[in-house]
């Protein structure tokens, strides 16, 4: 017979621990960080329990750092841990310039997503999918541009059919739909691409990571290995993607045995295109449908949830632009196609769209903190300040990019804000405008120390350059083909939902759509 007594003693007792063991750490923490300013609790328990502060505060807690300590670093308590916030330009030059072994990115990244039971070990013990996004991907995005952009018409078609009427739309679901099939067009092509229970897996799972790694996270590190496997998303998702792409991957590997890898009618996709970057040494271990299957699962989370949000805060904006700037970026859209096609050519003719994109990115970005590493061993900048292995370090990207010293008019919405500065750096005069190609100083995918939405350094994001120009012809499509306004005639953008430090749109939002009532054929 059960003695259930002896079960609430034991409960009772690993939950005592638990508390005990969790305390203790936090104080060994705190002693560490001791010559940092702390922002929210910093009493022997109010430092404890402060955490929490942190989950609804976050915003708040970062804007009061940043104004309390300007050009310097402060800490705050984050659920799991303490995290050190970075201001100074030169101290993130530090971070930016510090190699892997100092200040990591992987194993920050590898921590906050709980990449071992989120993700798989693959991904990160052997990231040639980066590799994959970084160079091959970008070097097709002209040559699959013609895909990219016939799913986006054809998604478009499907979820929001072109009406006189005006219909709501709910946007964050609508416009993941449209980025999955439009993603997975150049990663996994016709017709798994329009699978919905492929989207739907594709979707759910990169939810599912996030919502995990949160929750194991919770638990103390001594318990991961425990909860991760019970909470993790993985076993189910690699069970529903096998159904879809197992019999392709499995023919693609035989037929490259078989002919090499040039053979007649080759996909020239992701598949493809990971298979190529395996090396010769870890063919035998790494070619094979369970592995690749995570590259795909895992570059599915990048390309959907950032793309999505971003897309969603665009349309956000759009939809309560008066007519002239949308006029103006309707003839600069409808110039450059008229010119160069629906082409990554005529994309990169699209300056003020560009311009428009990248001022949504700084209004809102997707974090508020951003550049996070983990100090491998003692790190000490540039002023002499010096952080203990084991911390956490961010730059806070949302408050930053909203400063007054970096941005005339920091609060302020101003469309082209990147094109006249990169109008204006150049010396244009009105009569060469029409000729002039621009500069990649201030365009989208080119970080600076003013301005950090794809990261730094050699961590930027390295699918940046195919995301912006998929984010240049989805904006094009809904300009060219539809009306759009908020629901009810909203005149303000709707807020964004925090959670935490991630910046996400209002999910429960709806964009009115209805077909374009002068649309140019």
């Amino acid at each position: 017979m059960i003695d259930l007594r002896s079960i609430g003693y034991l409960l009772a007792g690993i939950g005592g621990t638990y508390l005990v063991f969790s305390f203790l750490r936090e104080q060994i923490d705190t002693y560490k960080l001791r010559h940092i300013p702390t922002i929210g609790p910093k009493g022997l328990f109010s430092s404890y329990f402060g955490r929490f502060q942190f989950v609804k505060r976050a915003k708040d807690m970062l804007q009061e750092g940043y104004e309390k300590y300007p050009g310097g670093l402060f800490k705050i308590r984050t659920l799991d841990q303490w995290i050190v916030i970075v201001t100074n330009d030169n101290m993130i030059h530090d971070i930016r310039k510090a190699p892997e072994n100092m200040m990591s990115f992987d194993f920050a990244t590898r921590e906050s997503f709980q990449q071992d039971h989120t993700m798989g070990k693959t991904v990160y013990l052997h990231p040639h999918h980066v590799d994959v996004v970084r160079t091959t991907l970008t070097k097709n995005i002209a040559a699959r541009f013609s895909d990219v952009q016939d799913e986006i018409a054809s998604a478009f078609g499907d979820e929001i059919p072109p009406d006189a009427e005006w219909k709501p739309y709910p946007t964050l679901n609508t416009v993941m739909r449209i980025i999955c099939r439009t993603t997975n067009r150049l990663f996994v092509g016709l017709p798994v691409c329009r699978d919905l229970d492929y989207i739907n897996l594709n979707i759910e799972h990169t939810i599912l990571v996030f919502k995990s790694a949160f929750l194991i996270n919770l638990f103390p590190s001594a318990l991961h290995q425990i909860v991760g496997p019970l909470l993790s998303p993985l076993p189910a998702s690699l069970k529903r993607a096998r159904k879809h792409l197992a019999k392709m991957i499995e023919e693609r590997i035989e037929k490259d045995d078989q002919y090499g890898r040039d053979w007649d009618g080759r996909p020239n996709d992701f598949i493809s295109w990971i298979l190529d970057e395996i090396p010769q040494e870890k063919q035998k271990e790494l070619r094979n449908v369970e592995d690749i299957l995570l590259w795909v699962l895992h570059t599915n989370i990048g390309a959907i949830h950032t793309t999505s949000m971003a897309f969603t805060n665009i349309l956000y904006h759009l939809a309560i632009q008066p007519p002239e700037v949308l006029d103006i970026l309707r003839n600069e859209m409808e110039s450059a196609i008229d010119q160069y096609g629906w082409t990554k050519d005529a994309m990169s003719h699209m300056r003020r769209t560009d311009s428009f994109m990248k001022e949504v990115a700084r209004m809102v970005g997707t974090n508020g903190t951003v550049v996070e590493r983990m100090a491998m061993k003692d790190f000490t900048f540039s002023d002499g300040t010096t952080l203990p292995a084991g911390s956490r370090v961010a730059v806070p990207g949302f408050v930053l990019q909203r400063d007054e010293n970096r941005y005339q008019d920091a609060d302020k919405f101003k469309p082209f804000r990147f094109y006249d500065m990169d109008r204006d750096s150049a010396g244009l005069t009105e009569d060469a405008e029409s000729t002039w190609t621009g500069s990649i100083k201030h365009q989208m995918t080119t970080p600076s120390p003013n301005y950090f939405f794809f990261g730094t350094g050699k961590h930027a994001c390295p699918g940046r350059f195919f995301a912006v120009n998929e984010l240049k012809t989805l904006v094009a499509h809904t300009l060219l083909h539809y009306d759009i306004k908020l629901e009810g005639d909203a005149k303000s953008v709707p807020a964004p939902v925090w959670l935490i430090r991630d910046i996400s749109p209002d999910a429960n939002i709806s964009v009115m759509f209805r077909k374009r009532q002068r649309l140019k054929e």
